[in-house]
């Protein structure tokens, strides 16, 4: 028997949509959107932070609450998500850009000239609208 009989469809249609090229282009990017999102994390807490709490009172972002309401870790969370989200939007500019580069449309060549029996029967026809 073979091994396609014995799975059920579900398997079989499963293992289709899986191995499709844009669910794997989508898996690698929310992988390297992880390690990204890591990236933007440590920039925001150990550069950008420490030069804003230089402004504020608290010692720490997180530190920062109003009757009990912790506004500093929202602070935080609101600075993380602009610049991952301006991050993207920039490299996915640059990607748009390099797409179209080459995506260029090609010239459109021009007519090809008219073989010699189609001219010679306008010609005719023509002549016979004298």
């Amino acid at each position: 028997m073979e091994i396609n009989k014995l799975t059920p469809a579900w398997v079989q249609e499963f293992k289709a949509f899986a191995l499709k090229g844009n669910v794997v282009d989508m898996a690698v990017g929310v992988i390297i959107g992880g390690a990204f999102g890591k990236i933007v994390t440590s920039l925001v807490n150990d550069v950008i932070m420490p030069a804003i709490l230089l402004i504020t009172p608290a010692g720490k972002l997180d530190d920062l609450a109003w009757n009990g309401i912790k506004y500093g870790t929202f602070c935080q969370t609101i600075i993380d998500f602009l610049i991952i989200s301006l991050s993207i939007f920039f490299a996915i500019r640059v990607i748009c850009k390099l797409r179209a580069k080459d995506k260029e449309e090609p010239k459109e060549e021009a007519p090809a000239p008219t073989p010699e029996d189609i001219q010679l029967l306008r010609e005719i026809r023509d002549a016979l609208r004298k």
